[in-house]
């Protein structure tokens, strides 16, 4: 919007072109989210309060977080809101994947929301089913697999509404186009062709996939904040590098709303994101990422993510096998509790010192994941 009213004003005021600098408009973007996450932060938390959306603690999670039962949720939506203004402010918002990453992050943000809902109202922590939640993230992650088939296959000059109506004349065909490809690391002039069918497959595992692994990661004060602050500015380098610089605005104010937000939810917590925020996180994420077509770079930068999901693929795995092999009512378990950060939290780790550790990981394979976009692409 401001965009817009600059280039409108800029015939009588030359100095307002410097808006038209895609790099001072990232930074406007982060420091607007991260104001807005300053500015409302108490009056939300207050908010929160007086709407008595206190989070119902898990009886069969760590003991020491018992004493956290009451403390203000749903503030994720704080930084829901932050990103939503920051980018109608500053974005170009006739770049059409500005609008795909808004969808998955509203409609994700959408379904923590509602689960949220149910579990400070009906107090019961566990919201909404996994069936129903599973359910409504496919529909959002196969709308936007099948926009993102033709906003990646529209030809120069032309427009997603008439490369849409060309693929139906032309009888839906499956190879509408050659950028459906999956860019193989290390390699700067190899890619795995997918076709359409392999594109909107390959994209809607990994935007579900990817956006559920978030959530698991929001478990302990601060922690899917500060892993998410370190994973968009790994990826503002990367899309940077990729050339994709709308991108790189929305990384770097999604990093300025998580840490607005930081503030408030850092050890010891005022108010925790709830699924309203950790959801729509993992829908910007993955979003981001194959948006870019650097659907590798960004599972190597989330994999602190990855690795909290497949520690509790692994516990189940192992419980489930050794149940059978000992004829027990219950298995072994490999970690003290799952996701792997509560098993460091049983471990005698502060939250803090998990915070910092975790955050510091993600710091590693970030910097790797630059690296190697570095030694793919740049010129």
């Amino acid at each position: 919007m401001l965009l817009e009213l600059f280039r409108s004003l800029a015939d009588g005021f030359p100095a307002l072109n410097v808006f038209n600098y895609l790099t001072l408009r990232a930074v406007l973007a982060a420091l607007t989210s991260m104001a807005i996450g300053f500015a409302l932060g108490p009056w939300m938390i207050a908010r929160l309060k007086n709407l008595h959306f206190g989070q119902a603690v898990r009886t069969d999670g760590p003991k020491t977080h018992l004493v956290k039962d009451g403390t203000p949720t749903m503030g994720g939506a704080l930084i829901l809101f932050a990103i939503t203004v920051s980018t109608l402010l500053w974005a170009d918002l006739s770049n059409r994947f500005i609008w795909v990453v808004l969808f998955v992050t509203l409609g994700y943000g959408s379904i923590g929301w509602i689960d949220d809902y149910r579990k400070v109202v009906h107090h019961n922590p566990k919201g909404m089913s996994a069936r129903e939640k599973f359910s409504w993230q496919s529909v959002i992650g196969l709308a936007a697999a099948f926009y993102l088939v033709f906003a990646l296959s529209v030809p120069a000059g032309g427009t997603l509404t008439e490369t849409i109506a060309g693929w139906v004349e032309a009888g839906f065909p499956l190879d509408i186009s050659s950028n459906l490809h999956l860019l193989i690391p290390c390699f700067k002039d190899i890619a795995l062709p997918l076709g359409l069918v392999g594109f909107m497959v390959f994209t809607y595992v990994v935007i579900v996939g990817s956006s559920n692994a978030v959530n698991l990661t929001d478990g302990i004060d601060g922690l899917c904040s500060c892993v998410t602050v370190v994973y968009m500015a790994a990826f503002a380098c990367i899309s940077g590098i990729l050339g994709m610089y709308c991108e790189t605005l929305l990384a770097l104010l999604t990093a300025g709303g998580c840490i607005g937000f930081l503030m408030w939810n850092f050890p010891p917590a005022k108010v925790f994101m709830g699924d309203t925020g950790s959801m729509f996180l993992g829908g910007v994420v993955c979003a981001l990422g194959v948006g870019c077509g650097a659907e590798f770079l960004m599972l190597m930068a989330a994999l602190v993510y990855i690795c909290e999901a497949l520690s509790v693929v692994i516990q189940v795995t192992v419980f489930k096998i050794t149940k059978k092999i000992y004829h027990t009512k219950e298995g072994k378990r490999l970690f003290k509790m799952t996701p792997i950060h509560h098993h460091f939290e049983l471990s005698g780790w502060s939250e803090l010192k998990i915070d910092v550790v975790f955050s510091l990981t993600a710091a590693v394979l970030g910097a790797g994941a630059v690296l190697l976009a570095m030694n793919m692409f740049a010129r």
